[in-house]
């Protein structure tokens, strides 16, 4: 993609953000609601993650687990965790989880599209061409939650984030937006089997 079109699509993220977080303000007020009355806790969480450049920045999601458990542990293989909420169990599925990340996007920590944010220490074990994920801002969704989501090894999800650099423009983010809409319908690939 060309100087020009990574700025297009940085506009595109400011504009999309900002016009959905102004109807989406009374979901996020119901939600908060909603998660401070199913478990104890903050309804957002927030986590350091590894951005563009390895620059540290804080990922923000509504909260789907227990606040007495390593929210650095291995992700939920499925619904039946028990340190999953609740009501985390159904915001996973629906990936209404996700929404906060909105505030990210507009701030310029993340994109739309891109490669999903990473623990710090997870980045800092890349190899060299691994590395070239955090070339770009880190995506709401990505090339490899289209192909797979939580159903594919990890290494095989690094090499498809590498492959979104190498190929980005905005028709795939375009067709990558969409096949994430229509794929939260399926609701398939959800939880990591790997």
């Amino acid at each position: 993609m060309t100087r020009v079109g990574w700025a297009i699509k940085r506009l595109m993220d400011i504009a999309v953000a900002a016009t959905a977080l102004v109807p989406a303000a009374p979901v996020f007020g119901l939600l908060v609601l909603a998660i401070r009355l199913d478990s104890r806790g903050p309804a957002v969480f927030r986590q350091e993650r590894a951005g563009r450049g390895m620059r540290p920045f804080r990922l923000c999601k509504f909260r789907t687990m227990r606040t007495d458990v390593d929210p650095f542990g291995e992700s939920p293989r499925d619904g039946e965790d028990p340190r999953l909420t609740r009501l985390g169990r159904w915001l996973r599925e629906t990936s209404l989880d996700e929404l906060p990340q909105l505030w990210n996007v507009l701030v310029g920590d993340m994109s739309l599209v891109g490669p999903r944010p990473l623990y710090m220490s997870q980045a800092q074990a890349f190899d060299e061409r691994q590395r070239r994920r955090l070339e770009v801002r880190p995506g709401v969704t990505g090339l490899a939650q289209i192909q797979g989501r939580g159903a594919l090894p990890h290494e095989e999800k690094l090499e498809i984030d590498v492959q979104y650099v190498e190929q980005a423009s905005l028709a795939l983010d375009l067709r990558i937006l969409w096949r994430t809409v229509t794929g939260l319908v399926r609701r398939k690939g959800i939880y990591q089997r790997w």
